[in-house]
C-alpha cells in the first residue's frame, strides 16, 4: 500500500515540476514574505502546509494544531478558533533566515481540488449562506456591475448573487471588486514552481493520502484525518454532479473561459479537462 503511495507522490511531483519548467520562467526567482504568506507553520513535526481554500482546509489546520499540542483532539477545535484563532503561525511571520531554514529542512505539502468543484463549493459557501463578509464586500459589487435592473433591495444587502454573475466578474479583465483566495489559483497562492512541494495531496482521496502524509511524517497513531464537514454540514458535500449542475447554467463560451481561467492548476495536478 505504502509502496503504492509513493509512486502517486512520485507522479505528482514529476508532472508539477515538468509543468513549471514548460510554462514559467522563474524557477530562479526569489521567494519573498509574499509568496509563503498562505503557508502554516507546524515547528514540533517541521511541517509547512499551504492553506488551498475549499481543499480541507479547516481540518489540516485542525491536525496541525494537535501535532503542535494546542489541542488534544480535532474533534475539540471549533471552526472559529481554527480560522480566527491565530493559534497557527505563517511562514511569513518569520524573518529572511528563517523562512528559508524551514523551506530547506521541513515537508512542505499542499492539498488540491479539481478546480471548478473548488470554486463551485465556494460559490455555495460564500453567497448562498448568508455571510456579513462576502455578500456586502462582493455581493453589492457583482450585482451592481453584471444585473440588469437590480432591485433597491439586492443593490443594498448584496444578497442572492447568482452563479452566471460570479462567473462574469471572476473572467472579467476589469473586476468590480478583486480576487479571493477561495477563487484564486492554487498556482498563485503556494506558487509550486518556486517552493519545491514534498508531498501533493488531493481532496478527492483525502483519507487515503492525509493519512500517508502523517505516516511519513512519523505522526501519533492515534492521529487520523478529521471526516467531519466544517460549515453547513447539513448540506451535501460539492460533488461533480453537483458542479455539472452549476455550470450548466452558463453558456459553451463561459464555461471554456471558466476552464482557460484555471488552466495552469488542471494542468500542474493532472486533472482532466471536464
Amino acid at each position: 500500500k505504502w509502496k503504492n503511495l509513493y509512486q502517486i507522490q512520485g507522479e505528482r511531483k514529476r508532472i508539477m515540476r515538468e509543468t513549471c519548467s514548460k510554462y514559467k520562467s522563474n524557477n530562479r526567482r526569489i521567494i519573498t514574505p509574499y509568496h509563503v504568506s498562505r503557508i502554516f507553520v507546524e515547528d514540533k513535526y517541521r511541517v509547512l502546509y499551504c492553506e488551498v481554500p475549499k481543499a480541507g482546509c479547516s481540518n489540516w489546520k485542525r491536525v496541525l494544531m494537535v501535532l503542535n499540542g494546542l489541542a488534544s483532539s480535532t474533534k475539540d477545535i471549533q471552526h472559529n478558533t481554527v480560522h480566527y484563532g491565530n493559534y497557527l503561525k505563517r511562514l511569513d511571520g518569520f524573518d529572511h533566515k528563517g523562512i528559508y531554514h524551514r523551506l530547506s529542512t521541513y515537508t512542505k505539502m499542499l492539498f488540491i481540488r479539481e478546480p471548478f468543484e473548488k470554486l463551485v463549493s465556494a460559490f455555495r459557501d460564500k453567497f448562498e449562506h448568508p455571510n456579513n463578509y462576502y455578500h456586502p464586500v462582493f455581493g453589492k459589487a457583482i450585482i451592481s456591475r453584471y444585473r440588469v435592473n437590480a432591485t433597491k433591495e439586492a443593490l443594498r444587502t448584496g444578497s442572492g448573487v447568482k452563479f452566471k454573475e460570479f462567473i462574469q466578474y471572476l473572467l472579467d479583465v476589469h473586476r468590480p471588486v478583486g480576487m479571493d483566495i477561495h477563487w484564486d489559483h492554487v498556482n498563485r497562492l503556494c506558487s509550486p514552481c518556486l517552493i519545491d512541494y514534498d508531498f501533493v495531496g488531493k481532496f478527492e482521496s483525502m483519507e487515503e493520502d492525509a493519512n500517508f502524509f502523517l505516516h511519513l511524517i512519523g505522526a501519533p497513531q492515534n492521529l487520523t484525518f478529521p471526516k467531519f464537514k466544517d460549515r453547513h454540514s447539513n448540506e451535501e458535500r460539492t460533488t461533480t454532479k453537483i458542479t455539472q449542475q452549476y455550470f450548466a447554467q452558463l453558456s459553451p463560451s463561459q464555461r471554456q473561459q471558466s476552464y482557460d481561467f484555471y488552466y495552469m492548476d488542471y494542468l500542474m495536478f493532472n486533472y482532466s479537462k471536464p
